[in-house]
């Protein structure tokens, strides 16, 4: 599964402006709707949900929010560079500035977690890391996310 399956470069979000957790959630279900035809309240409700449970923060100011929404034909990605870190409670403490927003459809079972596994990996790459967090362009940001994700599957 590569990331340019998931995420289109009308998805990559160069540099976000949100104050904290739920709007930064409110502004991805937007932009998720847009993207899907599907209801913003539906995708936010299904975050908040997820959330809920423990946060989606990573550390070292990652976070993949993700969640099922029915209705949804196949797993989309959204990304955002944060313009100012946020407080996303992660495990770490530290404030969040990447963001990685995962949907899949009700029934994806192993695709889902095939697909955080991969956005996962490439998270954790620090040379990705380095790359995404020194640029605010979203075409070379979406080159990052995809050539990252084809490099490391080879």
């Amino acid at each position: 599964m590569e990331l340019g399956d998931l995420i289109s470069p009308e998805a990559v979000s160069p540099s976000l402006k949100v104050k904290n957790k739920k709007q930064l959630l409110q502004e991805l279900s937007a932009h998720a709707a847009k993207l899907t035809g599907l209801e913003e309240r539906d995708i936010f409700d299904t975050l908040l949900q997820r959330e809920r449970l423990s946060s989606t923060g990573l550390g070292e100011g990652l976070a993949i929010p993700h969640g099922k929404i029915a209705g949804l034909r196949h797993i989309i990605g959204i990304f955002a560079h944060l313009a100012v870190p946020i407080d996303f409670d992660a495990a770490d403490g530290r404030p969040v500035d990447l963001v990685f927003l995962l949907l899949a459809p009700e029934g994806a079972g192993a695709d889902h977690l095939k697909a955080l596994a991969r956005v996962s990996r490439l998270l954790r790459d620090r040379h990705a890391l380095e790359k995404l967090r020194g640029s605010k362009d979203r075409n070379a940001l979406y080159a990052i996310l995809t050539e990252e994700a084809a490099s490391d599957a080879a």
